[in-house]
This record gives structure tokens, sequence and C-alpha cells, in this order.
């Protein structure tokens, strides 16, 4: 209490009268920018002001006195996270530092590392975070002037921008909806999304206004896709045309009440200054018993975005050029959970490899002789200073199984989607079991010759079916190359090859409620190429199994994709977490000859044998002859976990 009572003796009485519970300023209740200018002029005799130059704005924050950079005078910048701000603002003498967490962390070897992240837009660091907790409207004024004065030169410079592909048109375009935030458990703020929903207010910046320092205003979300969020300012009823989209998860949204409590002024937009006499009156009213975000909501965003993964640690992952084989990797680069590895024996860093850090084709080092897969020794003399194997734990854990009793067999069959060609589903064979349940499996009809293309997958992989899942769900099973008897019936080549089905039980029926639904939009992994991400539509939902297909392009290029997968993300994700999105192709690029390449073609990495066209199968009812199907539907967006796999009779 003592010092609550010292801080209000402190600040000036005017100020004190300025400012409501809402944040807003008293003489704000009629919107006129003279009278912004008039209650300046009054704060500033109320306390003795230094000796500033009168071509400066000033700036007053808690009874301080700051000037707005002009290029020259009164501006700093931070050498260790490298904002720039207002240099009375700034701490020590020396005016180096923006705080005093950045002075500490000056010496360590992080530096460069923070300074080029934030250049690139992508995460703040642990040490970085310091930035997003500094109140001083003093610095975010003069930021956001010194961007302004910047605007020109940064537009004339080689820098490609994180996200330049406008969703929130998109969307509104072709009206679409985006997947909910929830359905991506391995994504930032999956798991605490909450009931974030339309309807829900927030305290954004106020970008209609011709005030030179920065001023926020309430909005409504009106539409929400991923993470981000059509939104309305408060007074603007039906009227849209000053909705904007908006990320909901940068550090400029924030819950309501948070420019009352960080002093923050809350000014109504200039095309409606004068559409009320009593603003804090509407505000009360409109506000009262309205959602708004949590008041942790920015922490826990941060805390999202902290990824446990580091450079230079030693991973095993599978061989883009032998599926069948690990080899040790090195973490080179970490962007919202995808790892760059790049192979332990690459001289010039450049042959590398793009994976999410939760996906089943990496693992930690030694995981290949645990279970008895291929793996291919790194033939260097010389360790890289500063690597370490990375810890077990930071890696999906497998559900356990139990492989004795009635387990899969060399030389079982089953279908799976093929990893060559993820828009089809095979007809396959269990070419060997190893231990803790992992399969390496094989598609009938290409494989070469020494199994290179062989690949690994666990027993409870969504990416593997029982004989006649495809068939009871309206999948085009692709058969064997080369297999002439077609309509494919399983019935005939099991009896043909002499083969027996897995049995059904052994695989994973589990259905979870996932949330998506047909059309939805999100970004996806083009996993042929798996350092794309890019804008994608949900197409078909059979249970678990999703079929993506990337705006712009040919539906050959769809894939089957789990609705767990850790390559697919929200809309809004790239921009969050400052990663390069591909927007769908041209219509220009569509249209091109045949003899010219198209840029996103999908090429195989393996050296066996190559695969042909895919063989298009008649749609026609196959004789079911001694099987018996359960019922089930097709494209089922219920997400229940109803029987839909083939039966064998006894």
């Amino acid at each position: 209490m003592e010092d609550t009572r010292d801080l209000a003796e402190r600040t000036p009485r005017s100020e004190r009268k300025r400012r409501d519970s809402f944040g807003m300023f008293d003489g704000y209740d009629s919107c006129s920018e003279e009278s912004t200018s008039s209650s300046s002029s009054e704060d500033s005799e109320d306390e003795v002001v230094p000796s500033i130059p009168a071509s400066l704005p000033i700036i007053k924050n808690n009874g301080q006195v700051y000037t707005y950079p002009d290029g020259k005078a009164g501006m700093a910048t931070c050498e260790m996270c490298g904002m720039v701000g207002v240099r009375d603002a700034f701490y020590s003498k020396t005016k180096r530092f923006c705080s005093v967490s950045c002075s500490r962390s000056y010496s360590s070897n992080s530096k460069k590392a923070s300074i080029l992240a934030r250049l690139q837009g992508k995460p703040p660091t642990k040490k970085a975070k310091v930035l997003q907790k500094q109140p001083l409207i003093a610095k975010l004024a003069a930021y956001a002037q010194y961007q302004a004065s910047q605007q020109n030169q940064a537009k004339s410079k080689a820098v490609v921008p994180a996200e330049s592909f406008d969703w929130g048109r998109y969307i509104c375009s072709n009206n679409t909806t985006g997947a909910p935030v929830s359905c991506f458990k391995h994504a930032p703020m999956g798991t605490c999304w909450g009931d974030i929903e339309v309807g829900v207010r927030i305290e954004v910046v106020n970008s209609d206004t011709s005030l030179s320092t920065k001023v926020y205003w309430i909005a409504e979300i009106i539409k929400l896709a991923g993470f981000k969020a059509l939104l309305r300012y408060e007074g603007f009823d039906s009227d849209s045309s000053k909705d904007f989209w908006c990320n909901l998860c940068i550090p400029e949204v924030h819950p309501v009440g948070w420019c009352a409590s960080s002093g923050k002024p809350l000014v109504p937009p200039k095309s409606i200054q004068n559409k009320y006499s009593n603003w804090k009156a509407f505000l009360v009213k409109r506000l009262t018993g309205a959602k708004t975000l949590p008041p942790d909501f920015n922490a826990k965003v941060h805390e999202n975005v902290q990824f446990p993964f580091k450079k230079l640690m030693r991973v095993e992952v599978v061989d883009k050029n032998y599926l069948c084989r690990t080899r040790v990797a090195l973490v080179e680069q970490v962007i919202g959970g995808r790892l760059r590895l790049v192979y332990e024996e690459s001289q010039d860093r450049s042959d590398d490899f793009w994976c999410h850090m939760f996906s089943p084709l990496i693992h930690s080092i030694g995981w290949s002789r645990s279970i008895g897969h291929r793996f291919k020794r790194s033939d260097i003399s010389k360790k890289i200073e500063g690597q370490v194997d990375a810890p077990p734990q930071l890696f999906q854990k497998v559900k356990d199984v139990d492989q004795s009793g009635d387990w899969f067999k060399d030389g079982m069959k089953l279908e799976a989607i093929d990893p060559l060609n993820l828009s089809a589903i095979c007809v396959a064979t269990v070419r060997k079991v190893l231990a803790d349940g992992y399969l390496m499996i094989g598609i009938d009809g290409s494989e070469a010759v020494d199994g290179s293309d062989w690949f690994c997958y666990h027993s409870t992989s969504p990416s593997i079916f029982p004989v006649g899942f495809c068939e009871i769900n309206n999948i085009e099973l692709t058969p064997p190359r080369g297999y002439t008897k077609l309509p494919f019936k399983w019935f005939d080549y099991l009896r043909e090859t002499g083969s027996i089905a897995a049995p059904v039980k052994l695989f994973n029926k589990e259905v979870p409620n996932h949330g998506f639904r047909q059309g939805m939009k999100l970004e996806a992994v083009d996993l042929m190429e798996p350092r794309l991400v890019c804008v994608a539509t949900v197409t078909r939902i059979v249970h678990r199994l999703l079929r993506i297909h990337f705006d712009g392009w040919e539906d050959e290029y769809d894939q089957w994709v789990d609705c767990e997968s850790p390559d697919l993300y929200p809309v809004g994700w790239c921009q969050l977490t400052g990663y390069q999105l591909q927007p769908p192709a041209s219509q220009s690029n569509r249209e091109m000859p045949p003899s010219v390449p198209k840029q996103k073609k999908k090429a195989q990495q393996y050296k066996g044998q190559k695969k042909k066209s895919l063989l298009r199968m008649k749609e026609e009812s196959a004789d079911v002859d001694e099987f018996t199907f359960s019922q089930g539907t097709s494209d089922q967006e219920s997400n229940g976990s109803g029987s839909y796999y083939i039966k064998q009779e006894p």
C-alpha cells in the first residue's frame, strides 16, 4: 500500500486523471485529436522538462520524459537483442542495452543468433524474452516510428518475407474455413487453445488513427482460421469496411484490460470517433459478460515456441537415398519444431533432410541396433566440436506391443501408404519383423532387388492397413506393378501367391476425435519435398486418414496423411514461426507445356527401381467370395471408431 501511495504521489495529478479503468484517456470521450495535443501540453507543465530540441516530440511515461528518435539524436540500439528504442530509456550509463537481462546476457555465445533470429522474424530466444515484458510506451512508440522511417530502405533490400501469402484474402475470396488450432496437438498452443472462438474480445493496435504514438482499441473476433482471426473494431457494429486479419499469437494481441494495467492508451478508431459521446459507457455496456483471452496468453505462446532440440545434436534418421537404413545426422537448424538435419558425412553441409521433431523418421542414437534395423556407419575421423547425442526423452514414444503369440510374420500381406508415392495405398508385404513392434514393409511389384526401398513402419502406424481396407472404404488400391488380372481381388491374389493376410486385430483401429472436416484449409508439408510447407486443403476424410490436396496442383500430387501427423499445421503457423510458406501454384505453372519441368517436381529419393504411373482400376463391385465385410462409411466425419476392416471367415 505504501508503494502504491508513493507512486501516486510521484505521478502528476493530470496524468492520474486522464486514465480510467479501461486505459482510456478521459479527454478522448470526444475523440478529437486536438484534445490530444492540448493534453500533452498540459502534462508538460506539471513537471520540469529537461532541455529537448523543439523539433522532437515528447513522450511521457510514468513521470519520465523521453524523446522520439530523429535518426541521429536520442536513439539507441541494444547490442544484445538488436531492439531500437529511446536512448534515455535504455539501461546503464553507456545505454548499450535495453534491459538488465540483455546486459547480463551479452557475454553469452547466443548474441549473434539472437540478433539474427529477431531480424529474420523467428521466435525470440529465452534471453530475448524481456523484450515482450517491457511496458514502456516510449520504447514501443519509438520503435514503431523507426520502422516507419526505414520502410523505404527495407523495400529495396532483397529479403524474402516469412509469409508473403495473404491467408485472409484467400479464405474470404474462396469462402472457406481453416482447421482449428486444437486439431494440431503438436503445434504451438495446440493443447491450450482453450475457448478462443468467434465473439471473443481482444486489445490490438489501432491502425485507424493519425496519431504519432502507438495506440490500442478493442476488437471482436468475427471469424477464425487457425492462428488467424478476422477482427472488427468495437463500434463498427455491422460495418465491415475496416475489418482486418491478424495472427492472434503475435506479441501485440492482448486480453481486454491489458491497456489499463500496462498504462497504454486505448483510443477509438478515427473513422468512428464521433459516433458516441461517451466511449467509456459504450465499452462498459459492450464488454460486460464478454469473453477475452486468458491473462497468461502471451506467456503461453512464448513458452510454446521453445523447442528442446538444439544445433549439433546427433540423431539417427532415415537415409533419404536408401529407405531401408538409417544414418547419423546433426541438427543444423530448428524452426517451429521442424529440424533441418545434415547427414554426418556431408562435407559441405548440403546433404540434408527436413522433418518435425516428432516425426517417426528420427530416433535416438543406438535405436537401429536395439531393434535390428539396418544402419550405415559414418566414415568420419573428426567430430565437430560441441556435438552431443540428443537425449532419448526428446523423441516421440511408440506404443508398447506384445509380439508373442499371434503376431506379424514375414510374407504376410497388407495394404500400406507408399512412402515414395504418398497419393497411393498399395498392396504390400511384411518383409522382416524387427524388435519393439517395428516392421520392414515392401510394396509388391516394385521392390528393388537389394531391398533398398523397404521402409520401416511401427505395427501401430496409421499408415498400414489390413487387407480389404481400401475396398470397404471406397479408396483406389494400387495393385502390384505388372499385375494384369484386373480388377484386383485380394482373394485371388492371396491364392495365387500362396500368402496369408495379416490378422485384422494386429492393426491400429483407434480413431481420435480429430476435428478435421472436408474443405478445411491448413499448412501442410509436401512429404516428397519435406523442406516445403504449402497451402493445402483437406479433401477427404476416412476415419483418421486425411487426403491432403496442395492448392493449385493436380490431384496426382495429393497425399494421404494421418490426422495426428506432425507435418500438418494450422493457418498462420509459418508466420508465427518464421518458416517460408509456399503459396498455391499459379495458373501459368499449372498450364505449362509438358516439356517444361514443374518447379515442384516429385522426385523419388532412392536408388532402386523407379515407379511408373499408377494403374487405374475400374470402379465396380468386386465379388466377396469367402470374405464378409462389416458395415462402414467412406469419408466418415463423425470421427467414430466404427468397424471398417475386412473380416475373413474362419
